[in-house]
């Protein structure tokens, strides 16, 4: 039986490491399918809030968005509504949407080129 000499193993893993991030992402199409209760709130796209203190999600990092909403399922943080919000959200669903507010252009984010 012939092995796999160093140098492909780390080809292997490199490659590997590489595609993960695209295998768990999120699908942003899927997300703006998802969006329409946020919008009520966040406005379209998550540009435009219907009130100053709720915060602008276009263009925000996927992984904070992500972090915030599982903090609310947690409890770690508190707010009745977006707890509410996020309490039947699937991992799945927190990818897509995650995906789609990232993917948005945000007021301190440069355009997607």
């Amino acid at each position: 039986m012939k092995t796999l000499n160093p140098l492909r193993y780390s080809l292997i893993a490199v490659v590997l490491t590489v595609a993960a991030p695209a295998w768990s992402a999120g699908d942003a199409a899927a997300g703006k399918a998802k969006s329409a209760t946020c919008t009520a709130c966040h406005g379209e796209g998550g540009a435009k809030p219907i009130m100053p203190t709720y915060p602008i999600l276009a263009g925000q990092h996927a992984d904070y968005l992500a972090k915030a909403l599982h903090d609310y399922q947690s409890g770690g943080r508190k707010d009745p509504v977006m707890s509410g919000m996020a309490a039947p959200l699937s991992e799945q669903d927190i990818a897509d949407l995650t995906a789609y507010f990232s993917s948005q252009q945000g007021l301190k984010t440069p355009p997607i080129k």
